[in-house]
């Protein structure tokens, strides 16, 4: 999909436990990244928090514990890629990071009994930036499975106000 990059980690593992490098600043997939937040967000099974995307920012994610299907579609009109979905299964048992680009909505269920993503964004938090569609949303046409447990914002339409237009 066009302007994701998914990163597989390396662990250097001992008796003691292991080490793993997530990003440098020099690295592809992080290049042109400007910080603005870390947030860590811890999930229970079966919790589904989608569709969301921005227009300006950037999301970098990690499941350092746990396992989630992550879901990508491509929404930008202009995109070579557009509504494309790309699935992607995250956490211990495939050590990946992925770069979401503006525009691309983003959701993820959890698989495991916890799932802890950590994620990057390149602006700090903006209400006023961040769309949602419902996470089942007939547009979209992505079947999470059941039983989801969503958060009242993921069961609603939301355009930004720096951008009416959805996207």
């Amino acid at each position: 999909m066009k302007g994701v990059e998914i990163k597989s980690l390396i662990s250097h593992g001992d008796d003691r436990g292991f080490f793993r490098e997530v990003f440098r600043a020099t690295e592809s997939i992080f290049m042109g990244g400007v910080f603005g937040q870390w947030s860590h967000s811890k999930m229970e099974k079966n919790v589904v928090k989608a569709w969301h995307y921005h227009h300006v920012q950037t999301d970098w994610w990690y499941v350092p514990f746990g396992e989630v299907r992550t879901v990508l579609v491509d929404y930008r009109e202009e995109s070579t890629t557009f509504k494309e979905k790309l699935e992607l299964n995250m956490g211990e048992s495939n050590p990946v990071c992925v770069r979401i680009p503006p525009g691309v909505l983003h959701g993820c269920r959890v698989l495991s009994a916890v799932a802890h993503l950590f994620y990057i964004t390149s602006h700090t938090y903006d209400p006023n930036e961040e769309g949602r569609y419902p996470y089942n949303d007939p547009e979209i046409g992505y079947d999470w499975g059941e039983p989801c447990i969503v958060a009242p914002n993921d069961t609603k339409r939301f355009i930004p106000l720096t951008n009416r237009k959805a996207i």
